[in-house]
């Protein structure tokens, strides 16, 4: 979409501290614009997990694309928002989950953005074999998550996770930060082709964006 602002998709939202959240969200992670590219196009739908107040939905929208996207996400304060700013959006469909129970079933492509870290090993294990049976011929999994190792990224996005929780925008705190070697072992596995790279942008945070795929 040409000259793409962030205040038409902040503007959606009803609660200023919201408006505020997505227009610096916007401005600042490079996430929604990697995602745009990898999905740009495809023609199947979406299953996008922990999908927070929505914010990717609605910028693949705002991009032209108009695919069917299926959003879930544990906090059902902001499932009510995402609700509420997509009333005017079509195939968009917003529900409370807790994946930890398992995930819908679906095809098409998946992403799993900033929350592995939320839950524990045989938790985040679980839940990337389930999301990998999801991935349809063609497809991806889009993962984007803060990676353990020594840097000081690394202690920066432990920080901010701790913080978020603090201030109650999280409803818990980080559990365990997957290494790369653990989710790219478990995609090897399930028979999908990898390709990753940094993905921080203008932020502090120790970010990786992992896609892994289904020739």
């Amino acid at each position: 979409m040409d000259e793409f602002k962030p205040k038409q998709i902040a503007r959606l939202f009803p609660s200023r501290w919201h408006r505020g959240y997505t227009s610096t969200k916007l401005r600042s992670d490079p996430l929604y614009e990697a995602v745009y590219k990898e999905l740009k196009a495809s023609p199947l739908p979406l299953l996008d997990i922990g999908c927070g107040l929505g914010i990717l939905a609605f910028y693949l929208r705002e991009k032209g694309e108009t695919f069917p996207v299926k959003a879930i996400d544990y906090d059902q304060r902001k499932i009510r928002e995402a609700n509420i700013a997509a009333r005017n959006y079509p195939s968009l469909s917003f529900n409370h989950l807790d994946v930890r129970n398992g995930i819908p079933k679906f095809s098409g492509n998946v992403t799993i953005l900033d929350i592995l870290q939320f839950f524990t090993s045989s938790e985040q294990l679980a839940l990337l074999k389930s999301a990998s049976l999801s991935i349809a011929k063609g497809g991806k999994l889009i993962i984007r998550s803060g990676i353990r190792d020594d840097s000081m990224r690394f202690k920066i996005t432990r920080l901010g996770d701790h913080i978020a929780r603090a201030a109650s925008w999280m409803k818990a705190g980080p559990t365990c930060y997957p290494d790369m070697s653990f989710i790219g072992h478990a995609m090897e596995e399930a028979g999908l082709s990898a390709k990753t790279r940094p993905l921080w942008g203008k932020t502090p945070f120790n970010n990786h964006l992992l896609v892994f795929s289904r020739d």
